[in-house]
This record gives C-alpha cells, structure tokens and sequence, in this order.
C-alpha cells in the first residue's frame, strides 16, 4: 500500500477513464498518458470492459503506469476489482466494509468525502488518504479552508479539475488531483489531443511545486 501510496503523491495527477470505451481504446489511453508523462490511471466501474481492461492494462503497463479502480462503492465490488488486478480503488463514498476489507489485505483504497466530519471519520477507520468530491463545488478554497484544521489528511480533489485551475488544487494542499473530462473527454477524442491535455496539465502541476 505504501508504494501505491507513495507514486500517487510523486505524481500529482490521476486520469480518470469513465465510458463507453473498446478495449482497444484504453489501451491506447494508456499508452498515450504514459507516453506524456502521466503514470497513474484509473478506469471507473462504470466503464465498459472495465474488469478485462483493468487486467491487461497491469500486464501491458506494468511498472510504466499504476493501474487503479473507480467507482468502487462496496466491499464486494472493491473484492472484483482486487481479484481484476487493480493495485489500487478509489470511491466516491466511505464504506465502512470496504475500508476493513482492504486494510485486510494491505490495499489501497481512497474513499470519497466532502466535509470535515466525513474526513475525520474515515482517517480514524484507518483511511491514508480520501478523496474530496465534488471538488468542483467550491473549488480550491474549500480544500484550504478543511486543510487550516486538518492538515495532517492527504486529500485528492476530484471533480471540475483542470490544467487552468490544478495549479490552484496543488497551492490549497491537494496530495493529488483527479482529472477525468478535463483530460479523458469521450471516446472519439484523438490521441494528439489526449497527449497534448496530459502534456498541460503536467507541466501545471510540476510549475505549482511547494517551495
């Protein structure tokens, strides 16, 4: 968990696939973001294919891109995503089971939050990091404003985050951001266009570097 852990921080960025994408088509999604400097990945439940694509991304990538799970809502579903080879889950919500079930088998799991209570609730159920959703709500201020009380929690903001405003996100504290249509945008998007958000949205986030 600590390696997952420790690649997500040195990189700043997750991208996000969610849709109805081929097989064929994340492939190359993945080989484009790695390709521009982008190592971490994560293909929603919602996602078509996503168990199948989960599995060859991690034989394809393996060692270039860290491979995870979205839309992880329940124990049995974060159990399909560790048996699809996922090496790490992100939820937009805190499930109890799920939190145990992967601190059972020594797994990242990063469930969504939105207010202080909900944060402090899952750091005390053995969370390492959360995900802050929607981010978009109230933008970059809001991740300041909870991290003045609680700033010993890595928050991933996820939701309405782009290459504009991620240097922002970064500024207020963000561990990591989630980029989903800001960077993934539908199905038809081409490669050059993907590399070239991917491209942005790195060297935004490298330029807000914490002196």
């Amino acid at each position: 968990m600590e390696s997952e852990l420790n690649r997500i921080g040195s990189q700043g960025i997750i991208a996000i696939i969610r849709g109805q994408y081929s097989l064929e088509q994340i492939l190359a999604i993945g080989e484009t973001l790695a390709g521009a400097g982008l190592a971490v990945l994560e293909v929603t439940l919602n996602t078509s294919h996503v168990f199948t694509a989960i599995g060859q991304l991690v034989r394809q990538f393996d060692g270039d891109l860290l491979i995870g799970a979205g839309t992880v809502r329940t124990a049995i579903q974060l159990k399909q995503a560790i048996d699809a080879g996922a090496q790490f889950t992100v939820a937009p919500n805190f499930d109890g089971e799920s939190v145990a079930l992967a601190l059972e088998h020594d797994f990242l799991h990063i469930p969504g939050v939105f207010t202080a209570t909900e944060a402090e609730t899952a750091v005390q159920a053995g969370c390492s990091v959360l995900k802050l959703f929607p981010s978009a709500m109230f933008g970059p201020a809001y991740l300041k404003a909870l991290r003045a009380p609680l700033d010993d929690i890595r928050f991933v903001p996820t939701g309405g985050i782009s290459a504009s405003n991620i240097g922002d996100y970064r500024r207020a504290g963000a561990f990591a951001c989630g980029i989903g249509s800001a960077l993934v945008s539908a199905p038809g998007q081409s490669m050059s266009e993907l590399a070239e958000r991917a491209r942005a949205l790195r060297q935004a986030w490298d330029m807000a570097a914490v002196r």
